[in-house]
């Protein structure tokens, strides 16, 4: 019998990109004997139990509706299996996490959390970011100067108003030379890497519209990168069925040593169309988890 694999994304909106890799993942997994097909996360009508695998691949409006997307994951999970399971999803989608990563001695962009009604202490001395623990695309995240130290304080009132919490993260300034790296897991092993240019560029306004993934090209990723990258996914501190995919964002630290930025254990952008050679790597993995 045909393995049922839902390829779970969201409802096309103003503020969601479009998930290309979704329609070859869907094509490739069909032609290898797979029923799939892309299903929307909120859809009421979906019967998450008539599919052997739900595999979370855009959801890419969660950040805002955090609550909501994690207590479907619970009950998605409770009527099939879900990848990645429910507790590393909740366990990622605050990027709180970041502070753990550091205390068991992963290297991390440094991170400060102001919840609303904390007091306020923005850097003097240096560029900063500030964006809240959830979210993605790089909505509500912006770069400041110290003299811009107005324009941050109404940025962070803005967030606590709608009840983020706000990261505030020194600028790496290595990251307008050398990019930010992602190295992708999928199965246990390393799928590919992938470089892009930065961000955040200086005067943006935290609410506009960024390009998330700005020059992106394939990188080889350095031994340093990698060893990074695997420290952060054995520091995950969430009992689970285990990852079946994974993506690690770093850059470098003052140091030149590469830190993490992000690990990405929820709905990370697979850049299959930067790299076609390993669809077949990605679907022999989600055939293996749906059987």
């Amino acid at each position: 019998m045909s393995p049922r694999i839902a390829l779970v994304t969201c409802r096309p909106g103003p503020e969601v990109a479009v998930d290309r890799d979704l329609p070859e993942l869907e094509r490739a997994l069909r032609e290898a004997g797979a029923d799939a097909r892309a299903v929307a996360w909120d859809d009421q009508d979906a019967d998450w139990s008539a599919f052997d695998l739900a595999l979370i691949r855009s959801t890419w409006d969660y950040s805002w509706r955090a609550e909501e997307f994690l207590e479907w994951t619970r009950k998605c999970q409770a009527a099939t299996r879900l990848a990645n399971p429910a507790d590393v999803v909740r366990w990622n989608a605050d990027k709180r996490y970041l502070g753990e990563l550091a205390a068991a001695g992963v290297p991390t962009v440094p991170t400060r959390y102001l919840t609303p009604g904390d007091p306020v202490d923005l850097p003097d001395s240096h560029d900063y970011v500030v964006k809240p623990t959830s979210g993605a695309g790089a909505r509500f995240a912006a770069r400041y100067t110290p003299d811009e130290r107005d324009t941050a304080l109404r940025h962070l009132e803005r967030m606590h108003a709608e009840g983020f919490t706000a990261m505030v993260q020194p600028y790496m300034p290595a990251v307008d030379v050398n990019g930010e790296r992602a190295l992708q897991f999928f199965g246990g092993r390393l799928l590919h890497a992938s470089r892009k240019g930065a961000v955040l560029a200086p005067g943006t306004p935290y609410d506009a519209r960024k390009v998330a993934h700005p020059s992106l090209e394939p990188w080889a990723p350095t031994p340093a990168e990698l060893a990074v990258a695997e420290r952060a996914l054995a520091a995950v501190p969430v009992p689970s069925a285990g990852l079946l995919y994974a993506r690690v964002d770093l850059v470098d630290g003052e140091d030149g040593r590469p830190v993490v930025m992000e690990l990405e254990l929820v709905e990370p952008n697979l850049f299959l169309g930067l790299h076609p050679g390993s669809v077949a790597g990605v679907v022999e993995a989600v055939l293996g988890a749906a059987r």
